[in-house]
């Protein structure tokens, strides 16, 4: 671009990066949609106010032949997040693209399958956080950032605190699972976390290190191969799983739904595709699940 369109183009960049802020958006929120505001502006060498209808469409077109469709959904919703708050024009292409209705079935593990994982898990650390995931029904980051704060082991239950929706709920917490968590905690005794990362004071550049992302990721499917399992097994495949086991010992769909923290009944819906459903209390059904297995725990992995 020449000179005084890059200038243009940065005054209506930085208040994009404002309107966001200003909207609430999450960090992440901002780093994706900010970033599909420069893609589409580097496509075209142009600033991206004076894009027409006819160019949007080719360059949809072109995501839509190289990206995922969640790739190109967020671009989407990026361009029209900047017509509307920093344009201040009608948006007139939301139907540019439409993509196709998905609805994958996951994969699950069985309650054996699940307790082989955990026993073939040569660390403790991991062992602890794969069990805890489950268990307590989490997704990836939420048990990561679990606080000693969070663990109520008075009223057996867990505070997740800002979870994906943005809302706070309370999980029940099976006796062997609070512990699990107990007997990992002394072996590091970190004052605020669960699952610290690195080495001693587990703080980097200023700030709390938690247990690596990656390595969580890299080690579950590792040891599912190991035991045999040819699903495709990542550390989300816990979460399904244990709404799945939930549902099969009769839980109810509202309660899995507060449990797991959708936003949305549809998305709990889904797991009636993979059994079928009754009715119980969820803090039963999640103790007897957990009582069932049997755990060959491994010895502190820290230095």
């Amino acid at each position: 671009m020449k000179p005084l369109e890059q200038t243009r183009f940065d005054n209506l960049y930085q208040a994009y990066i404002n309107e966001l802020i200003l909207q609430g958006k999450s960090p992440k929120t901002i780093d994706c949609y900010s970033r599909c505001l420069r893609q589409v502006t580097e496509y075209f060498n142009v600033c991206p106010d004076h894009l027409s209808c006819e160019e949007l469409k080719i360059y949809f077109l072109h995501l839509v032949e190289h990206k995922s469709w969640s790739a190109v959904k967020i671009a989407r919703n990026a361009i029209q997040f900047f017509y509307k708050h920093v344009l201040k024009r009608p948006w007139q292409w939301v139907d540019i693209v439409k993509p196709p209705k998905q609805q994958p079935i996951q994969d699950v593990l069985s309650v054996a399958e699940v307790e082989a994982i955990i026993n073939a898990t040569r660390q403790l650390r991991y062992q602890v956080y794969y069990l805890t995931t489950y268990s307590l029904g989490l997704r990836l980051s939420e048990s990561l950032n679990l606080t000693i704060a969070d663990i109520d082991g008075h009223l057996m239950q867990v505070h997740l605190r800002y979870t994906k929706s943005k809302k706070d709920r309370f999980v029940p917490l099976p006796q062997a699972t609070l512990l699990a968590l107990r007997a990992y905690w002394k072996t590091h005794r970190h004052p605020t976390l669960i699952f610290p990362g690195g080495k001693p004071p587990h703080i980097r550049e200023g700030k709390v290190m938690v247990m690596d992302k990656g390595g969580v990721q890299k080690t579950i499917k590792l040891v599912a191969k190991e035991c045999g399992i040819s699903k495709n097994v990542h550390v989300h495949t816990l979460r399904h799983s244990i709404a799945t086991h939930m549902l099969e010992r009769g839980c109810s769909l509202r309660s899995i739904q507060a449990f797991l923290g959708h936003a949305d009944p549809k998305t709990t819906a889904i797991y009636t595709r993979m059994t079928s459903e009754a009715a119980q209390n969820s803090a039963l059904m999640l103790n007897d699940i957990i009582d069932s297995l049997s755990i060959d725990w491994r010895e502190s992995d820290h230095d």
